[in-house]
């Protein structure tokens, strides 16, 4: 044993009993590791309930013993000390006490005979048989100190802490001991050669003390000075004067109850030496407060119970075999209580001190901090030990408040939860043990309500305010702002402390409207819409959370409707009003503008808040023209383009957005064109006409001028483009239905000009030689824009009559006169 101080780090631990004598079992504590030591030394035959002692820390040896004793045999305040007894000379045989000593426990051991013992804790005979053998009651009152009664060792304080209470002496022997002890102290100081060492094997019980006929000498004042702990106290030969600050006792008064009891008291001084002298090991022997086993502890523990706390936790409770007395497990429901305020047995009470949740804890609990001398249930005997295994699940506190832990919130935040605000949030909730009961999760819907207005925990409530978009909340809700006393369902238990992590999907209030935000706004704005233009957007749909739900872009295609006719969704209908070509713009939308509480199809929940980002390609009326701005244009113009004229021209196709679509610089030569021939979109061939050459313009051309709602090829339906024009050459053309026009005037003889052989008839060569002529002289022009020789060949055809191949003088004439009589013919 380690010595770690003046007595070596012991601790009294005393157990008495017995009647044929005074006698106490003492264990002492070794200081490493708080178990009583496995050579527990003993004096007398037997032990009864233990009693928890002082602390002799800091302490010798001596006045650890004085100590401990005390506190077993305190002094009564009943009746007064009964005066010591000189000792009995060493020459008298008889073993009868004088007439005048005291009759009581001291008297009768003497008197008695005394019995071989094998065990020092086998008693030669009950200890209620003892007792009763007593004839005086002074003598059963003496007894009492030692009938420790385990009913008398619990008390508790009304502030709700525990204490150990002594059984109190309740006869003339409470102060006797001590006073003994202080009378016999003297020979405490006696050096170890008094004390015989050489007793038989196993016995530890000393010589009784010589007792002088004189006063001390030298040798035993001087021994007296090495012992400080004795105080002011004194001893002498019993027919001296005995002092003591504490007790004042006449030597003549000794009985032979002293005597006896200071062979007592060299039993246990020898017992000790030897316990301090020798090693021994350390072995748990008899408890007399909890003992606690922490064999799993939860890494991080974030809380620790104290006392005030309510707390809530699974148990089963056994004897020390492992027989099972009680378990919450068998119940079916965790043990719930607070601490320190007698809810239950005042060992569990103590040792849950310091749990954490989810901490498994063995408390064993000595039977005078359990149910004492008393049964309990018919199921746990009196004077039992108990051991609790326990589990914590739960603890909180009627201070405590919702503990909110933000996880992550975003950059921008523009707006935070308010009452009355409805939100959406997925959350997972669980038990402070980490017991999972619900999850939006896993339901893949988000949890929806208003806030503040009693549709929610109040603990949820209450954290939710202050919440952003996107942000991630842990909360740890106490039971009385949750779900309180009665618990919910078959999953969240009463009196549950609950745990929430929630992540804020959406936001927004009834009274809201649309919010535009505007991102990008060209210059200069021309035009704005109106209801009942037609347009054309891209989008990028979400929530507020930014996860997309769907897009045009995805499509590959704009989304196109008529304005403010009810074509949209009504946030959607009015945010695209006032809207410029290419503008960029936000539309945030509340459910009561958008899909409302039921949502639309798998991807847009109810109740959703919608944002739309939103580029405007293009928009038109169906009352649109073509918008032609000049951007060039020579001075010196004389002739512009017109319908059935042939013009070469360069251009560059795209869509309002900028989306090239066509080029003529693809071409090794300028596209050309009969205007006015279908050949082109009208808004096109519109566009080209009164144009002259050289001249550059831009047009836009509305999608009903265009291409339409269909579209062509790589030409979106409904679109309206852009054209960049410059005209390269222009070829005058022929009226409608002619094929040929005289640029001057025609010859007055035209038969014999074209009959060049003069025989009367004109065949196909002949009007063909004759009419190229003209159009190289530049007197004629061919219709434009077509094969000279099949306008040619259409021309003969027109002139042959009777379709012979050859014209004659009657069947030739001119357009001019033809369309002349048609219209004499009509007037007619």
């Amino acid at each position: 044993m380690k010595k770690t101080g003046p007595n070596y780090g012991i601790r009294c631990k005393i157990y008495c009993g017995g009647s044929d004598e005074l006698f106490c079992h003492l264990a002492v504590t070794c200081p490493s590791d708080k178990e009583t030591l496995k050579s527990l030394f003993w004096i007398g035959a037997s032990y009864h309930y233990p009693v928890d002692l002082p602390d002799t820390s800091g302490l010798n040896w001596r006045e650890a013993i004085i100590r401990c004793l005390e506190s077993v045999c305190p002094r009564s305040r009943t009746q007064p000390d009964p005066e010591p007894s000189p000792p009995p000379s060493t020459t008298e045989t008889s073993r009868e006490p004088p007439a005048n000593a005291e009759q009581g426990p001291a008297a009768i051991r003497e008197s008695e005979p005394k019995e071989e013992r094998t065990s020092p804790y086998i008693a030669s005979e009950p200890l209620a048989a003892k007792i009763s053998q007593s004839s005086s009651p002074a003598s059963a009152g003496c007894l009492q100190p030692f009938a420790f009664h385990s009913d008398a060792l619990l008390r508790r304080e009304a502030a709700g802490r525990e204490t150990t209470s002594l059984a109190r002496a309740r006869g003339p022997c409470g102060s006797t001991l001590a006073r003994r002890l202080r009378l016999g102290s003297s020979h405490l100081s006696a050096p170890p050669e008094t004390l015989d060492l050489t007793a038989a094997p196993g016995s530890l019980v000393p010589p009784a003390p010589s007792w002088p006929n004189t006063e001390p000498g030298e040798k035993e004042k001087s021994a007296r000075k090495q012992h400080p702990s004795l105080g002011s106290s004194t001893f002498t030969h019993p027919n001296s004067s005995y002092k003591s600050p504490q007790l004042s006792v006449e030597p003549s008064q000794a009985s032979l109850t002293d005597y006896t009891f200071l062979k007592m008291l060299q039993r246990i001084v020898l017992s000790l030496l030897l316990a301090t002298w020798f090693y021994v090991d350390c072995n748990p022997g008899p408890i007399d407060d909890i003992a606690v086993d922490r064999y799993f502890i939860p890494k991080p523990c974030v809380r620790e119970v104290k006392s005030g706390d309510f707390v809530r936790y699974h148990y089963n409770g056994t004897f020390t075999d492992g027989k099972r007395f009680d378990s919450s497990y068998d119940k079916g429901a965790a043990f719930f209580g607070q601490v320190g305020h007698k809810w239950q047995i005042a060992g569990v009470d103590k040792g849950i001190l310091g749990m954490c949740v989810n901490e498994r804890r063995r408390i064993t609990v000595p039977p005078h901090l359990t149910y004492s001398s008393q049964a309990a249930g018919g199921t746990v005997p009196p004077d039992t030990t108990l051991v609790f295994d326990l589990v914590l699940l739960d603890i909180f506190n009627r201070a405590d408040q919702v503990q909110t832990k933000v996880i992550s919130t975003p950059k921008d935040c523009k707006r935070s939860v308010m009452r009355t605000d409805f939100v959406r949030f997925h959350f997972n909730a669980s038990l402070l043990d980490g017991t999972v009961f619900d999850s939006s999760y896993k339901r893949s819907q988000t949890q929806d309500s208003v806030v503040g207005e009693g549709l929610l925990i109040k603990g949820l409530d209450e954290g939710l305010l202050g919440m952003c978009v996107g942000e991630i909340r842990h909360f740890i809700i106490p039971p009385f702002l949750a779900f309180g006393e009665k618990g919910y369902g078959t999953d969240i238990p009463p009196h549950a402390s609950v745990v929430y992590h929630i992540l804020l999907e959406d936001l927004h209030n009834p009274k809201d409207d649309i919010i535009v935000e505007f991102k990008k706004a060209p210059e200069p704005c021309t035009r704005k819409s109106v209801a009942g233009d037609y347009i054309r957007y891209h989008y990028n749909a979400s929530f507020l959370n930014g996860i997309t739900f769907d897009s045009s872009y995805q499509h590959n295609k704009t989304y196109n409707t008529y304005i403010g006719l009810g074509y949209m969704i009504a946030g959607i209908d009015k945010g695209l009003q006032g809207v410029c070509t290419g503008e960029k713009r936000r539309i945030i939308l509340p459910p009561h503008l958008a899909y409302g509480q039921q949502g639309a199809g798998k991807d847009i929940p109810g109740s959703a808040v919608l944002v739309f980002d939103i580029h405007v390609i293009d928009f038109h009326n169906v009352k649109d023209p073509v918008q032609v701005e000049i951007m060039n244009k020579s001075s010196g113009c004389n002739e512009t383009s017109e319908v059935n004229d042939f013009i070469q021209y360069h251009y560059n196709c795209s869509l309002l957005d900028g989306t090239l679509l066509f080029t003529s610089s693809d071409y090794e030569a300028p596209q050309d064109v009969l205007l006015g021939g279908g050949k082109i979109i009208d808004g096109l061939d519109e566009a080209l006409r009164n144009m002259c050459v050289g001249e550059r313009r831009t047009v836009l051309v509305p999608p009903h001028l265009g291409h339409g709602e269909k579209g062509a090829g790589i030409v979106p339906g409904s679109a309206v483009l852009r054209f960049e024009l410059e005209l390269v050459s222009l070829q005058k053309g022929v009226p409608e239905g002619y094929l040929f026009v005289w640029l001057e005037d025609s010859p007055i003889q035209l038969f014999e000009a074209l009959d060049i052989n003069q025989d009367q008839q004109v065949p196909l060569e002949e009007f063909s030689q004759f009419i190229k002529q003209q159009v190289s002289e530049g007197k004629g022009r061919l219709k434009p824009a077509q094969d000279a020789d099949s306008v040619i060949a259409d021309m003969f055809k027109n002139q042959d009559r009777n379709a012979d191949g050859l014209i004659t003088l009657d069947e030739l004439k001119l357009k001019s006169d033809e369309d002349a009589e048609k219209a004499r013919h009509e007037e007619l």
